[in-house]
């Protein structure tokens, strides 16, 4: 039997593993799971005939060596930082290798040694990335294909609550892991092309400079800026074009009153609170703002960020239970951040029958025989329940597909590499569309950034 070793057996992985497990009788495979949680990866495989659970730490080097050399191929769904040992283990024992996350620099660096072995090393073939990328190039191939040429392109991504379990002011539940929420948008300026100039917002400025999306059926959206949306230009052959612009979704509202927290200093991850084990939320949040012998910690909170005692931020903040002078931090030399983050977990974790929902829109803007043309391509997934959520199923199902693919030797091109070739996202999304992993595209005129062109 071919030998698939999956190692990390967290959320994302159970629609990886039903994929593999139901092609595993026609495609001849033994899908080997290892965690450091044995429990965990014995639930995911479920007795089933042609899977195995081993305990799996990536640190005991002896361990991981003695897996990846018994495997044909290696699906790493670890957090990022540690992928790298596994790739270098794959060099030596000769070993493919896939992977959802970005491409790190140490990654980049092994990108000779693959070629020169011939080996296929995929990363950023999860959602996003991954099925961003492939749905974008699959339209800017076709563009380009039929003589076009691309001005503007934009794209959106969201993990958010499915519409029948958006149940609180903020619209918002942690779909994904809470802490990348809390600090997100940090570490730099957001920096975008908009009509052929260079554009910056600071961190302080993020959250109160959002899109409008309206994805049929489902609403509208609002969309901040991702931290470097220059990154993709060369990659996706984009050097010429006027705008190109990332970003993130959330259901309208969220950004101004998240940038409450902002102003604050609430998301700050740099310095810890003393004596945050004692403190009530109450006191967290009295910590941020002035003293006064008088006025109330409510009181000095609306005043402090100018919120009028009408005003729907209120209430959001309220729902959190953020004042509650009796619920405890319990969190020993805590940074703001993950107290903040614990706070939030009590009102923003999925309950059992939530489902969750991944939104994906991109915008296309080129110029053809003379005339402007606009492509907008919106897609949406739901979740089935706590196990099989719409993010394992988008993130899971792309690796696996394409893990299959490189087995088979569909895709053989060698090299460190993210999922932008025909060979690749062809085959991919078309069968992503069987699963119900769909996008829908409409022509729309091309505005640009001035309505007035109409």
């Amino acid at each position: 039997m071919r030998k698939i070793l999956l190692i990390g057996a967290g959320k994302s992985a159970s629609y990886l593993i039903k994929y593999l497990l139901e092609k595993s009788h026609e495609e001849n495979l033994l899908i080997i799971v290892g965690d450091v949680n044995f429990t965990n990866a014995k639930k995911l495989i479920n007795n089933h005939e042609n899977a195995q659970a081993i305990m799996l730490d990536v640190f005991d080097k002896e361990s991981r060596q003695n897996a990846v050399q018994n495997c044909d191929i290696v699906i790493s769904m670890l957090p990022a930082r540690f992928h790298i040992e596994v790739a270098r283990d794959c060099i030596t024992f000769n070993k493919n290798m896939v992977t959802a996350s970005y491409i790190s620099d140490e990654m980049q660096n092994l990108d000779k040694a693959a070629r020169d072995k011939g080996l296929i090393f995929m990363n950023e073939i999860g959602v996003d990335p991954g099925i961003d990328h492939m749905s974008a190039m699959h339209v800017i191939d076709r563009i380009r294909d039929a003589g076009g040429k691309m001005i503007l392109f934009e794209s959106f991504t969201g993990g958010l609550v499915a519409p029948e379990s958006d149940n609180n002011l903020w619209n918002y539940k942690f779909t994904w892991n809470p802490r990348n929420v809390v600090v997100a948008g940090q570490g730099g300026a957001a920096k975008f092309l908009q009509e052929g100039t260079y554009k910056y917002i600071p961190y302080n400025r993020l959250f109160r400079r959002t899109e409008f999306l309206d994805v049929e059926g489902y609403g509208r959206f609002e969309g901040y800026a991702n931290r470097d949306s220059l990154k993709y230009q060369s990659v996706y052959g984009l050097s010429n074009v006027k705008t190109l612009y990332r970003g993130t979704m959330r259901r309208v509202g969220f950004s101004r009153a998240w940038n409450m927290f902002v102003q604050l200093g609430m998301t700050d991850d740099s310095y810890t609170i003393d004596d945050s084990e004692n403190m009530s939320y109450r006191d967290f949040v009295n910590a941020f703002l002035p003293y006064s012998p008088t006025d109330s910690v409510e009181l000095k909170f609306r005043h402090a960020l100018k919120i009028d005692q009408d005003d729907i931020v209120w209430d959001k903040l309220l729902e959190l239970d953020i004042l509650n002078g009796n619920k405890r931090v319990e969190l020993k030399k805590a940074t703001p951040a993950q107290i903040l983050q614990k706070i939030l977990m009590d009102s923003w974790t999925l309950e059992e029958d939530d489902k969750d929902m991944i939104v994906m829109y991109h915008k296309f803007g080129y110029e053809l025989d003379g005339k402007r043309h606009q492509i907008d391509s919106t897609m949406v997934t739901i979740g089935e329940d706590q196990t099989y959520t719409a993010m394992a199923k988008t993130v899971g199902l792309p690796v696996a597909i394409a893990t299959l693919a490189i087995l088979n030797e569909t895709i053989t091109t060698p090299g460190v590499q993210m999922p932008i070739t025909k060979e690749v996202y062809g085959p991919i999304l078309q069968e992503l569309e069987t699963y119900g992993i769909a996008f829908t595209e409409t022509e729309v005129p091309y505005l640009g950034y001035n309505p007035l062109n109409l």
